[in-house]
């Protein structure tokens, strides 16, 4: 959207419908927010001694399911998992979680993995195949996504087969 007269910005108009966070009301903003090009942006803290990302805070991106600056709480489980998709969805990654199922009669583990969807929100911008992310439950966003990306650590090794292998954190 082009600034208007006062020289605010509301923010990026990317969709067919219009885009505002539902925190801002923005009837208000021309008498009260007399700086020049600087709109009102919503953010929170996730908790759990998680930092709210830069682009969550200073972007111009709007997004409901962002943990940080939607309508999403984090309860439950905290993850870290492999990402082996990413970029074919629009803000979602596939990630691979592994995990140790122990077999009572042999006394033994087994290797077992599980895919899962999850939301990335608009603020990690370049998470790539081969990451590592931290996510937290939330409450179901689709029929198949219940979690959202808290965390990203870039890969340091991208020779391995991101697909098959299997890595505890």
């Amino acid at each position: 959207m082009a600034p208007k007269g006062d020289g605010i910005k509301e923010c990026d108009q990317n969709e067919k419908s219009f885009q505002k966070q539902d925190a801002v009301f923005i009837g208000k903003k021309a008498a009260l927010n007399k700086r020049k090009g600087k709109g009102f942006r919503y953010y929170k803290s996730v908790g759990l001694g998680f930092k709210t990302p830069k682009a969550a805070i200073e972007g111009s991106y709007v997004d409901k399911k962002c943990p940080f600056t939607g309508n999403v709480s984090i309860r439950g489980r905290i993850l870290k998992a492999l990402v082996i998709s990413a970029g074919k969805m629009k803000n979602t990654v596939v990630v691979r979680r592994d995990y140790l199922n122990f077999i009572k009669k042999y006394r033994r583990f087994e290797k077992r993995h599980t895919n899962m969807t999850v939301h990335c929100s608009p603020a990690f911008e370049n998470v790539k195949e081969g990451d590592i992310v931290t996510i937290g439950q939330c409450r179901p966003l689709s029929k198949t996504i219940r979690f959202n990306v808290l965390e990203h650590e870039p890969a340091t090794n991208l020779s391995q087969n991101v697909k098959k292998s299997f890595r505890m954190f």
